[in-house]
């Protein structure tokens, strides 16, 4: 099996010597994905946060030639139950037609205190035609 990897260039993955996304057969994984700088554009909006990780976590999967409709599964983490509403609410408008598995975990915190909600995904590209 051939893997393929997805580097954008993120400061967390020169950190952390890691790829934004690995296709391993027909199994296409995307990292944690939070918004850009450190949610600095969104600082205290959990509803805004989300849907920017959302759309940048599914465009990781372009390169792949992937879109929304091959993702299988996805994992919210969320620093505050508080935020419950506002995130689903972003998590429903982007994948309502799709209905990946979904997994949503209230965690301690993040590296960076701005941040409100991290995402994960996987997708299958066994169903290409």
């Amino acid at each position: 099996m051939t893997l393929e990897r997805v580097r954008t260039g993120s400061v967390w993955e020169e950190t952390l010597g890691a790829a934004r996304a690995v296709a391993a057969g027909d199994l296409v994984l995307v990292g944690g994905t939070m918004p850009p700088t450190a949610g600095a554009a969104a600082v205290g909006d959990p509803y805004e946060q989300a849907r920017v990780a959302l759309a940048d976590a599914v465009a990781a999967l372009t390169p792949f030639a992937l879109g929304i409709e091959s993702v299988v599964r996805t994992r919210i983490y969320l620093s505050h139950t508080r935020d419950v509403e506002e995130v689903t609410r972003a998590h429903h408008e982007l994948f309502d037609a799709v209905r990946p598995v979904t997994t949503l975990v209230v965690v301690s915190g993040f590296a960076d205190s701005r941040i409100l909600v991290q995402v994960e995904l996987e997708a299958y590209r066994g169903a290409r035609a």
